[in-house]
């Protein structure tokens, strides 16, 4: 049970940080919105982090790379840095819960550090589940706010595109993952708080042990030496 949930913790990760990068890098944003003069238009406009792209009638889609990020507005710009940082972050807490769970070679026979280092891979994976909330959920609420402000013209209009919903459910993974290593942590570093504890009230046993030997040692020799006189 206990490798099970190391291994799923694995699993979710990979899935966590395969669903950064599709966040990151699909242009669906934000979407056009069919909406009064807008609900006849055959064309669909397409707003991603690194690109819009234009898809007439579902069958042709072009695609064209932003010139500037100083031209994306401020929710976009900080999604975009947010989200490479999402990558980053998740692909090091996989590693490390990768080289921190039971089964691996790493730190060889050293718990302490093993626990340690699979508590780090639990705590990046939670920093990364923030990471990617907060700029999906931004531009969510830039989105729904601008649809519903009067003052919005309605071919200014947008809608949640699917990256966003990818997004969330990516970073419900991730925060799943955290917890499922952090919560495995504590079961690992209690086990191996209470083998210590238990080798020291051994060693304390010994010594106790070796001590009143060493006593009653002393006093048969005493008794001998009074014996002699």
């Amino acid at each position: 049970m206990q490798a099970k949930s190391e291994i799923l913790a694995l699993v979710l990760g990979a899935l966590g940080l395969c669903g950064t990068i599709v966040t990151t890098c699909l242009p669906h944003w934000r979407v056009s919105a069919f909406i009064g003069a807008n609900i006849i238009v055959m064309e669909e406009l397409l707003e991603g982090l690194w690109m819009d792209c234009y898809r007439q009638a579902n069958i042709n889609i072009q695609c064209k790379v932003y010139d500037s990020m100083l031209i994306l507005p401020p929710e976009l710009q900080a999604a975009r840095g947010l989200m490479c940082v999402s990558i980053v972050l998740t692909f090091i807490s996989l590693l490390l819960t990768g080289f921190g769970i039971q089964k691996s070679n790493c730190c060889g026979d050293n718990l302490k550090s093993k626990n340690i280092t699979y508590a780090l891979g639990g705590s990046l994976f939670l920093l990364s589940f923030l990471t990617t909330l907060i700029p999906v959920s931004w531009v969510a609420h830039t989105v729904i706010s601008n649809f519903y402000n009067p003052a919005t013209l309605d071919p200014q209009k947008r809608e949640l595109g699917a990256s966003l919903f990818i997004g969330w459910a990516t970073s419900g993974v991730l925060l799943i993952t955290g917890i499922i290593v952090l919560f495995r942590y504590s079961k690992r570093s209690a086990k191996e708080d209470q083998r210590y504890t238990e080798a020291y009230h051994m060693v304390k046993r010994n010594e106790q042990k070796a001590d009143s030997v060493d006593f009653s040692r002393a006093k048969s020799s005493f008794h001998t030496n009074q014996e002699y006189v």
